[in-house]
């Protein structure tokens, strides 16, 4: 456990010593920041128009601004993470490996997997900090509306488990080059594939199209967004983390025999 702190320490601390967090959570901000802003203002105008145009009442109905706001600024928040979390990940293993740090790490008595949890951990923190700054727009949300809350925690229940997946997966490439360009690029392809595998399930047979929905990270995270809780989804992003932070530990130790 004190071998677990220290990374972690080092982590967060190496963090904010460089621009990167920094920078990664600002741009996170903005992109989501103003994507609320336009899915709010929109509805902010189709309510004021419904109001007063009694033909667009009765073609509307009530509007609901936990459908029309808050599960669309799930999904625009859940894109912007496939984006953003590469470049934060980035640089966990590959910098160090560059930098010639990594091979000091290992002659210390730290475990690998005290290694590789302290990095998750420290990631997750930073990761935490920008979720929270997307709160705001959720507060401003309640403020004006009347949003089903327990959406909006189970919606950033997913989002939480759906970053600790996509940072298993950043780790993982991070640990397996030198190179942190390479190390996004690869991250972001392989979570731009996951996202779109779902959207192939209606192309092809019915039991392959199963296979495909329950690979596609996306459909894990729709029933999050609408309130539901289904261990069948929980389990699949713990499993997910779980098999890329097995496969960081395994890169890890192969390096550490190679010298």
């Amino acid at each position: 456990m004190k071998n677990f702190m220290f990374i972690l320490a080092k982590e967060i601390r190496s963090y904010f010593n460089s621009p990167v967090a920094f920078v990664v959570a600002t741009i996170f901000a903005v992109l989501t920041g103003y994507q609320f802003y336009v899915i709010f203002a929109k509805f902010s105008q189709l309510s004021f128009e419904v109001q007063t145009n009694p033909t667009m009442a009765s073609q509307y109905g009530a509007l609901n601004v936990t459908e029309m706001v808050i599960r669309p600024f799930f999904n625009v928040v859940a894109v912007v993470m496939l984006i953003m979390l590469p470049m934060l990940t980035m640089r966990a293993f590959a910098e160090e490996w560059k930098a010639g740090t990594m091979e000091l790490l290992l002659t210390f008595p730290v475990r690998d997997e005290e290694a590789i949890m302290g990095k998750f951990a420290g990631c997750m923190a930073i990761f935490s900090l920008m979720l929270f700054l997307s709160l705001p727009s959720v507060g401003l949300v309640g403020y004006f509306g009347n949003p089903e809350w327990e959406v909006v925690i189970t919606g950033y229940m997913g989002l939480f488990l759906m970053g600790g997946a996509f940072i298993s997966m950043g780790l993982f490439m991070s640990s397996i080059t030198e190179n942190q360009v390479i190390a996004a690029a690869l991250s972001f392809a392989a979570l731009l594939i996951l996202y779109m595998v779902g959207y192939t399930a209606g192309l092809v047979g019915e039991t392959t199209g199963k296979v495909l929905e329950y690979l596609s990270i996306m459909f894990h995270f729709e029933k999050f967004a609408k309130g539901v809780l289904d261990t069948s989804d929980i389990i699949y992003y713990l499993i997910f983390t779980a098999i890329f932070l097995f496969l960081s530990m395994r890169s890890l130790e192969s390096k550490r025999w190679r010298g």
